[in-house]
């Protein structure tokens, strides 16, 4: 049995352990990266195709009847037509809660780095500043602690509990928020409301049409002004330039994501703009990263393990389609 892996690159930096997976295959072909006009050559007689996030269309799947399995090295399934899959017999596994421990401690990380301005005091010493210091110490940012605070929870999964309970533990008071046109819960604050009874609101919904821009400028004009906005789901999520008004305007005390609307932003994108041109203090950017542990990129690489060993038994596990 011959499995393809197309875009290898996006999941290993020379430091995961592939030995059991590559294993359980007669042959293992991994290329760095794929482009949609390499994809059905590079297919063509496997079984087995690996994907993170190389389109699997129904032309390509209709060009290659011998294909069984697609493992999505991923949660996210849009990359696959699971549709066109299902009528050719194509088994499709994703993986799943692999990033849980990661992106959540990623997002305390970001409500720290935000709450300690400890970005702008880094910059501060490299430059100098404190050797000129007139005190022992500088104080030229804010500086705000967690406990007390009200953090305020958009989408409350695995993922989503994962933060609470760490916030928990810094003293904080979780709320969770309902999302807007959904039946209303016990345990859930109606969206409209929570927006501007806490000092922290952190995203972790799925990216849909009910969710995208979520984030505009009337949500942040709701928001406290000493409030800090959290993005670790999907860039779409939040309206960027609504965001980067909100931070110049002062409409909130500052925001940190993770993510963009077009990764990598290769074209651009208001939010780097703003802060490449010194326009915005209060912003943090990562690049998508908060999911890329080396312990969460190895769980990828055990949880295909599991969706093969299933599947040759007869009994797929993690099966989206």
């Amino acid at each position: 049995m011959k499995a393809v892996f197309l875009d290898f690159d996006s999941l290993d930096q020379d430091d995961l352990d592939f030995s059991q997976l590559t294993a359980a295959f007669d042959d293992w072909v991994t290329y760095p990266t794929t482009t949609a006009e390499q994809v059905a050559e590079r297919i063509q007689d496997a079984e087995v195709v690996i994907s993170n996030k190389v389109l699997l269309n129904a032309e390509v799947l209709k060009q290659n009847p011998q294909l069984k399995l697609i493992l999505i090295s991923a949660t996210g399934t849009n990359n696959v037509d699971l549709v066109q899959a299902k009528a050719q017999g194509i088994v499709v596994c994703n993986c799943q809660a692999y990033g849980t421990s990661a992106v959540a401690q990623h997002t305390l990380m970001l409500m720290l780095a935000l709450s300690t301005s400890v970005l702008r005091y880094d910059q501060a010493v490299k430059q100098g500043q404190w050797n000129q210091s007139s005190q022992f110490c500088l104080l030229d940012f804010p500086i705000v602690e967690l406990a007390g605070k009200t953090l305020g929870i958009i989408g409350y999964g695995t993922l989503g509990q994962a933060v609470a309970k760490l916030a928990e533990a810094f003293g904080m008071r979780v709320k969770i928020g309902a999302l807007p046109n959904r039946p209303q819960q016990s345990d859930r604050v109606a969206f409209q409301d929570l927006v501007g009874q806490v000092d922290y609101l952190s995203l972790h919904c799925p990216l849909t049409e009910e969710t995208r821009d979520l984030i505009d400028a009337d949500i942040l004009n709701a928001m406290k002004p000493t409030a800090f906005l959290i993005n670790c789901a999907r860039g779409g999520i939040v309206n960027e330039q609504a965001l980067v008004d909100a931070l110049k305007q002062g409409k909130i005390a500052g925001a940190a994501t993770d993510v963009l609307t077009v990764e990598p932003p290769k074209q651009g994108n208001v939010l780097l703009d703003a802060l490449n041109n010194d326009e915005i203090q209060n912003l943090i950017i990562t690049p998508h990263s908060a999911w890329g542990s080396v312990d969460a990129r190895q769980r990828i690489v055990n949880q295909m393990l599991e969706n093969v060993e299933a599947y040759l038994k007869g009994t797929p596990i993690r099966q989206v389609n």
